[in-house]
């Protein structure tokens, strides 16, 4: 389906100035042909006056960035696609098959809404059904939250925010029923293929980037190259749509509850490793500083048996969650 443009109709102001024109003319020459009984004159002027309105079913109005499909008798005959005071054919409707259904995105929402897609009420949304003009603007679209297993198998729940827009209206109205459910449905669909290619954080042996080399890419340390790999899905699926994506964003990346407490301990236990080798490190090297400078300067000499007690004496001090409480040795060394 190609969009077709109908920019050259902007007369709407010409043919209302015009018809209203026309029906005080045609109401002084009804009374005065009533009153002289000239039924020549009586018999137009009263066809006029009776379907004379017709012609106000022709305009059409657009603000800006807005579009209104038309089709007569079922065929498409173009797109009015700017702003502006329009006249067309009085038996053209506009055709928008999305036009009652609410995404939970801004400019388009309702705030009642705990889907992401929501069907409004035929009584509430009386007011705009007859509303059918397509919004060219950018949108921004909140998918719920999606529980989906990684590539190792864990559970976890994500939520993307997806910028997106029509720019072809007659591909968004004629290609599928239902353009914005359609774009929520191929949201999570590619949501899904690409966050099982991820792991949650950095594994070993896990190839993201299908060249059959493992890498370090994760969903928690590599968002913004996700997010671009899912942008582009999407685009993919949405292209025969006419919607365009611009953006796409992650918003939220958590373990799932089952095991976000199993995960948080090996996170911390995973810290305390780390904290401890550390320490371990910087002890040993305080150790061996504290030897050689006794040794430099002959302060005391040390035979193998009481280095290895120092030591194990200086690890413990340094080493220890709680500060030291040494017994103090009055008599000899030894």
């Amino acid at each position: 389906m190609k969009e077709i443009m109908l920019n050259n109709n902007k007369n709407g102001m010409l043919v209302l100035l015009i018809t209203l024109a026309l029906y005080v003319v045609t109401i002084a020459g009804f009374i005065f042909g009533v009153v002289g009984e000239h039924w020549i004159l009586v018999v137009p002027c009263a066809i006029w006056i009776a379907l004379g309105w017709i012609l106000f079913c022709g305009l059409k109005t657009l603000k800006p960035q807005e579009a209104l499909v038309l089709t007569l008798f079922g065929n498409y005959i173009g797109t009015l696609k700017k702003e502006g005071f329009y006249f067309v054919n009085p038996f053209c409707v506009g055709f928008n098959p999305a036009a009652k259904t609410k995404l939970n995105q801004s400019g388009d929402v309702d705030s009642q809404a705990k889907k992401s897609v929501i069907f409004a009420q035929p009584q509430a949304e009386a007011g705009e059904a007859a509303n059918k003009k397509i919004s060219l603007k950018v949108m921004t679209l909140n998918n719920n939250r999606q529980k989906i297993n990684d590539c190792l198998g864990n559970p976890v729940e994500i939520g993307i925010a997806v910028t997106w827009r029509v720019v072809d209206t007659a591909k968004a109205v004629f290609n599928v029923d239902n353009y914005k459910e359609y774009l929520s449905l191929q949201c999570d669909s590619a949501l899904r293929n690409i966050v099982r290619l991820y792991p949650y954080d950095v594994a070993p042996n896990v190839d993201t980037t299908g060249d059959g080399v493992a890498d370090e890419g994760s969903l928690r340390g590599s968002s913004e190259v996700v997010a671009s790999r899912i942008k582009e899905e999407i685009q993919g699926r949405v292209e025969e749509a006419g919607l365009k994506i611009l953006e796409a964003r992650i918003t939220y990346l958590a373990y799932a509850p089952e095991i976000a407490a199993v995960m948080l301990q090996r996170q911390q236990a995973s810290a305390i490793i780390d904290a401890r080798k550390m320490i371990v490190d910087g002890a040993v090297g305080m150790v061996e500083m504290a030897l050689e400078r006794l040794e430099e300067n002959d302060t005391i000499t040390l035979d193998d048996e009481r280095k290895a007690a120092m030591v194990s004496n200086l690890l413990v001090v340094l080493c220890g969650n709680h500060d030291a409480q040494p017994i103090v040795n009055t008599g000899s060394l030894y």
